[in-house]
């Protein structure tokens, strides 16, 4: 009894101090749902006063719609609603088919701003780029509205035309842009070869991008086409993302161990890690990784893991910094919420939230003046019958320490070092980075 009794006593010591420092957040909480009730009652008067009051009948459904819109997109610029259409277009995105202008955008302190514009799409095609400004669609301002708002008003039948108002860094004048709208069939991944090296282009991160690569490489197999191969070069440039179960693919498959990425949530046991499983596409080829500001979130997950793991050399510019997760919840209604749940960090623990992945090799892509380039072909083509070598002079002695065939063999390369230098007037990044390939080929292990 006496063991019990001091038992009881520190019990009850116990409960009173537990009562005590549980009372207050007990009360806070009843007194946050009341609030929280509250709020919900002066929702529903608003509701009620607006559909009873407006100048104008409104439809009670965008009504809902917006309001629900409203409290996700205050939250961050990747939350929202997808009312049916939007889920539907969304589930085609991830098939690698849509209608559309070919542009993913985000929202910048109420300003629309292009994160890309996809590879071979209408706006690409018009020269929409990363970083550009939507200010305007078909004359109309759409600063204030929501993204979806503005999403929904680049809408339209595949077809017709829209004109959108862009304000870019480095114009004095804002410019009108005519995009024909079309359905956009988005080619995930490409492979091919330039020169020696492999080059791997991923514009979007879908259920194609994996079986488009894999397909790439055996066709080169196939041709025979692999052999003395130096190296593969990774293009992520203007790749907004997309499935993240695509991007982890893709990291994968250039590492046989180790951390990709692991995803954190509120609730830490809900975070996620995904590793790496044995087996290198490429057999340890070297490998370089391209970047730039409009490569964002499964862009940024690949590159982040290849870099740590020093298993690539990135090169480029500054990637986007969007590094939250979204998981989309299919709600009553046919509909969707897409939500921010959790935050990704690459393997050694860093999150890209808003700072991006910064490049090995930092190399800025040069802006293209086509009339500059018209006139330095023009002089480049008046000097052509002046610039002669050696072998054209007259009564030129022979190399005696090549064979005919050595020699052909030489003027070959020569030939395939001016292509590659062409390929720096077209793609100064790509051809920085077949040049590190170039590189490491010519330093012999020790």
């Amino acid at each position: 009894m006496r063991k019990f009794a001091m038992a009881a006593g520190g019990g009850i010591l116990a409960g009173i101090l537990a009562t005590t420092q549980v009372a207050g957040p007990l009360l806070a909480q009843q007194a946050d749902e009341g609030s929280v009730y509250e709020q919900l009652d002066l929702f529903g008067i608003v509701f009620e006063r607006i559909r009873s009051q407006y100048v104008e009948d409104v439809d009670e459904s965008e009504l809902i719609e917006a309001a629900i819109n409203g409290m996700l997109t205050s939250l961050d610029p990747h939350s929202s609603y997808l009312p049916p259409r939007d889920f539907e277009d969304m589930q085609e995105d991830t098939r690698g088919e849509f209608g559309g202008l070919g542009i993913e955008v985000t929202q910048e302190e109420g300003y629309v701003k292009v994160i890309t514009p996809m590879d071979g799409t209408p706006a690409f095609e018009a020269g929409v780029e990363a970083g550009d400004y939507i200010t305007a669609v078909d004359g109309e301002n759409i600063l204030g509205l929501t993204l979806e708002d503005a999403v929904e008003m680049m809408r339209g039948p595949v077809g017709s035309d829209i004109t959108v108002t862009i304000v870019r860094e480095g114009l004095e004048e804002p410019l009108d842009i005519t995009i024909t709208r079309d359905t956009i069939r988005l080619t995930a991944s490409r492979v091919r070869k330039e020169g020696d090296s492999i080059v791997i282009r991923v514009s979007t991160f879908n259920e194609q991008t994996m079986p488009n690569i894999e397909d790439g490489l055996k066709t080169l197999e196939d041709a025979g086409e692999m052999e003395g191969v130096n190296g593969v070069v990774l293009d992520l440039r203007n790749n907004p993302g997309g499935l993240l179960t695509a991007g982890v693919a893709l990291a994968d498959a250039f590492l046989d161990q180790g951390e990709i990425v692991s995803t954190r949530s509120r609730d830490i046991t809900d975070g996620d890690r995904f590793n790496a499983k044995e087996g290198d596409i490429t057999d340890g080829l070297p490998l370089v990784v391209l970047i730039n500001g409009g490569s964002a979130s499964a862009s940024e997950i690949v590159a982040g893991a290849l870099q740590d793991h020093h298993r690539a050399v990135v090169v480029g510019t500054k990637s986007f910094g969007k590094g939250s997760v979204q998981t989309i919840m299919p709600v009553q209604g046919d509909g969707a919420i897409r939500l921010t749940t959790a935050r990704y960090y690459t393997p050694s623990g860093r999150s890209i939230q808003a700072l991006g992945v910064s490049p090995d090799i930092v190399v800025a892509q040069p802006p293209r003046d086509p009339n500059a380039e018209t006139e330095e072909d023009e002089e480049d083509n008046a000097l052509t019958p002046l610039r002669r070598s050696e072998s054209s002079l007259r009564g030129a002695i022979t190399n005696d320490s090549l064979s005919e065939e050595e020699q052909e063999q030489v003027r070959e390369e020569q030939a395939a070092a001016e292509e590659a230098a062409q390929l720096r007037d077209e793609d100064y990044q790509l051809a920085y980075a077949i040049d590190i390939l170039k590189g490491l080929g010519v330093i012999e292990p020790r």
